[in-house]
């Protein structure tokens, strides 16, 4: 059975689904995006992912497609006839169809609306992070306002695709003080020898993850030291502990950083039990 997909206020199946060619996230990337995860059956931190929707849609000055609830009922709906239980679900807004211009199109233009959904088995991420990823360092190439989620992505793609040929899960971005900024599709962390958990503070230049926002709140609802802050590659390299924060990857630890092991080279046991009772504290709405 086809999946299904919703297009601008259609239910159609996916290998019908399309946007016009002269939409703007086609010939701009001038658009919006969230990926929420569905965790037996619910979403995961469902307001969260929405009031930052919300954020980017603004930021852009792009009009919400649909209002909150009625974008709620669509998700839902989305989920209940793909048959997800556990899996991830898409949603992409852009700011609609207009003849190409790199202006803003007149206020009449209705924005474009995307959502799909896909199936994952957990235990697949389950084994990565029982065996732990690699990371792959290079320079931060990306514009300076990744707090703003668009779909302009490429640099993102360029970095991922470095850190895959290189053999590495995933690329962490550096600028140009040598600095840790984030992943290419994560928020990075490290835990010192301390057992203090470091991950960079919150600006233009560094996503707001959502996974991120829950885990500070695990951290301190467990006691644990956090600082928000810049840290170094060096920092890193020595290091206990290190892992990525993300939608897809939830707590996944890290042992290696560009070929060099970071602590005994294995997922360290904080990170571990982290990501073991990150769905205990995540907000799951149905």
């Amino acid at each position: 059975m086809s999946r299904i997909t919703y297009v601008n206020g259609q239910y159609v199946p996916s290998r019908d689904a399309m946007v016009h060619v002269e939409d703007r996230g086609y010939q701009f990337a001038d658009g919006v995006y969230e990926v929420c995860e569905v965790f037996h059956g619910a979403l995961i931190d469902e307001p969260r992912h929405l009031e930052r929707l919300a954020r980017s849609l603004a930021e852009l000055q792009i009009d919400a497609p649909l209002g909150q609830g009625a974008l709620a009922i669509v998700l839902r709906e989305i989920i209940a006839r793909n048959k997800v239980a556990n899996g991830y679900i898409y949603i992409q807004a852009t700011r609609g169809v207009a003849p190409r211009d790199h202006a803003f199109p007149p206020k009449c233009v209705r924005p474009s609306l995307v959502v799909t959904a896909r199936t994952v088995d957990p235990e697949k991420g389950e084994m990565t992070a029982r065996k732990g990823v690699t990371v792959a360092t290079m320079p931060d190439l990306r514009w300076k306002r990744v707090d703003i989620k668009t779909i302009s992505l490429i640099a993102n793609v360029l970095a991922r695709q470095e850190a895959k040929e290189r053999g590495a899960y995933e690329a962490w971005l550096i600028d140009s003080d040598g600095m840790v900024v984030e992943g290419a599709a994560s928020n990075a962390w490290i835990i010192d020898r301390s057992g203090t958990i470091i991950t960079r503070h919150i600006d233009h230049f560094v996503l707001r993850g959502i996974t991120r926002t829950t885990l500070i709140d695990i951290i301190a609802a467990e006691g644990l030291k956090l600082e928000e802050r810049r840290f170094s590659l060096d920092e890193a390299f020595s290091a206990q502990e290190a892992f990525i924060t993300g939608a897809t990857t939830l707590i996944m630890p890290v042992v290696g950083i560009d070929g060099r092991k970071i602590g005994a080279g294995a997922p360290g046991p904080l990170a571990q039990r982290l990501r073991a009772i990150f769905h205990d504290t995540a907000v799951r709405t149905l």
